[in-house]
């Protein structure tokens, strides 16, 4: 009979660790694990970075962000107009091992530590305008670019001046 309980018991261990163990992986946790690292860089370089409002230094620096929700990032530097963008979460391509490999389970697991998403994008490289001026572009921003500039800066150097016309000719 003692030994029908050690049996038991020992069996019982065994299960309770296995069980465990699937509990805390699952496959895209495995692989890519809770967190990914997106990359945010800007021009011109080191602005201030801050991600759901918390600062992450300056550009360029590599964000590791949690998977399990999307984060606003919020780039700034003094004389310029602040930089806004989202980074969302969609699904992960290690879905399908999760189903084959761990079942619901593991898809379960991933989920609820985030293992299941991933970030888009991956990479946020914005060109920053300066602060106080419009700027004009063609469709495929292949042409001159005219910026207007109601307060100038003091220490600009003038480098042309538009004319007014009163007949075009050709």
């Amino acid at each position: 009979m003692l030994r029908d309980k050690k049996s038991v018991l020992s069996g019982l261990c065994v299960g309770i660790l296995v069980l465990a163990v699937m509990t805390v992986v699952g496959c895209a946790t495995i692989v890519h694990g809770t967190t990914q690292g997106v990359g945010i860089s800007s021009t011109p370089t080191n602005a201030k970075v801050l991600v759901d409002g918390q600062s992450y230094g300056n550009a360029p620096v590599t964000a590791e962000l949690s998977r399990k929700k999307s984060h606003v990032v919020r780039i700034e530097l003094d004389g310029y107009e602040p930089y806004e963008t989202t980074i969302t979460r969609d699904m992960s391509g290690w879905v399908i091992g999760n189903v084959l490999s761990w079942g619901i389970l593991g898809i379960v697991i991933d989920a609820v530590s985030g293992g299941i998403y991933e970030l888009s994008p991956d990479q946020i490289d914005p060109t920053l305008k300066t602060a106080g001026v419009s700027q004009i572009l063609d469709k495929d921003q292949s042409s001159i670019h005219i910026a207007v500039v109601l307060e100038p800066q003091s220490d600009w150097k003038k480098i042309g001046q538009l004319k007014r016309l009163d007949t075009f000719s050709e």
